[in-house]
């Protein structure tokens, strides 16, 4: 049967609030460190509710491109708000649960059995993208490349050819994850410290130090602003009154 009469998309008025903000960025040639105007007075400039400046402005903040202070405003981190389509962003927002919650599971395992069958070479590995990490951390980057290879040696120190494989079929949703995780702020160098806990203990052999080290960082990667996002928070919300 033909899906042409499928049911339309609602158009989200936050998208065109995003838009919006994204040609004043860039037309007003604004940069790392520039504020924006207040949520209030670009709702009354857009002629529009502050629930949809507000959704507009959380989107940009799961994005990584602003920093929004308590009180204080909302930042530019980037030069420019070029950024995925909101509607790929609400399908990575459905399936990160899923995503985490296999990541748990295996991981916990693979530190579990890297504290078992570890080799020297495994251990060379693990200390070699640590000290990678850390050298991203201290440049001001988010180390993923790092937390990458840490992950890798971890699972390849497991020496079980099955779990790596199952690693392997969801290698793209992990990178997802851990791209929203480490554009946390403050979280590189927490990822960093947990990662070195793991390390401790799987060097010194103790398979349930190790697999608790594991769960612990999955359950922090796991708290991330793209969860507590609601897409569709801001339908049935009443324009703000003059």
């Amino acid at each position: 049967m033909s899906d042409a009469l499928r049911p339309m998309a609602r158009s989200r008025l936050y998208e065109q609030v995003l838009e919006r903000i994204r040609d004043y960025v860039s037309d007003g040639k604004l940069g790392v460190g520039d504020r924006l105007p207040p949520e209030r007075e670009l709702a009354q400039r857009l002629g529009v509710s502050r629930a949809s400046v507000k959704q507009a402005i959380v989107v940009l903040e799961v994005q990584g491109f602003v920093e929004v202070r308590h009180g204080g405003g909302t930042y530019l981190v980037r030069d420019t708000l070029d950024a995925e389509p909101v509607e790929q962003l609400v399908e990575r927002r459905r399936r990160l649960p899923d995503v985490l919650e296999a990541r748990e599971a295996m991981e916990t395992k693979l530190a579990e059995l890297a504290a078992q069958r570890r080799t020297k070479d495994d251990l060379d590995a693990m200390e070699a993208a640590l000290a990678h990490m850390r050298v991203e951390v201290d440049a001001g980057e988010s180390g993923v490349e790092g937390d990458r290879r840490f992950h890798a040696a971890v699972t390849a120190a497991a020496h079980s050819s099955l779990l790596a494989e199952f690693m392997r079929t969801i290698a793209e949703q992990i990178t997802e994850s851990r791209t929203e995780s480490l554009r946390q702020p403050g979280r590189p160098k927490r990822s960093l410290a947990q990662h070195q806990r793991i390390f401790d203990a799987i060097s010194l052999g103790d398979a349930k130090a190790a697999a608790a080290a594991m769960r612990r960082h999955v359950r922090t990667v796991a708290k991330v602003r793209l969860l507590s996002w609601n897409p569709d928070e801001e339908q049935g919300a009443a324009p703000d009154q003059p």
